[in-house]
């Protein structure tokens, strides 16, 4: 997958990141919150294993909020930064489904 520049154009390229058969299942709402320059607050929806789409903004209770800085999140998508090692490190926190967080990274994967 190729590395993205900023989040606008992650959350832009996310359909074609999305692998659907590691994303067989789930069914979530995930909200990333992203502070700093190119921040802003996104949501995802996956029924039933199927990518839904992104939209700008929050919602009221996601299955799972991703909170952390624009540039550190557009390493981490690119595969520059462990997401494992983000969250150990407090770079990246994490509010509601943990075990979902950790799928994460098979259904989207790194750069």
């Amino acid at each position: 997958m190729a590395k993205v520049a900023n989040t606008a154009e992650y959350f832009d390229t996310l359909s074609d990141r999305f692998d659907p058969e590691q994303g067989k299942g789930v069914n979530a709402t995930i909200q990333y919150t992203l502070a700093g320059d190119g921040g802003g607050e996104w949501t995802i929806t996956i029924e039933d294993g199927a990518y839904k789409g992104v939209q700008d903004g929050g919602v009221e209770k996601p299955t799972l909020n991703v909170m952390m800085d624009a540039a550190q999140f557009v390493e981490m998508a690119n595969g520059d930064l462990d997401g494992r090692k983000a969250f150990l490190t407090r770079k990246l926190k994490v509010k509601g489904n943990i075990a979902l967080a950790q799928k994460m990274q098979k259904f989207f994967p790194q750069g």
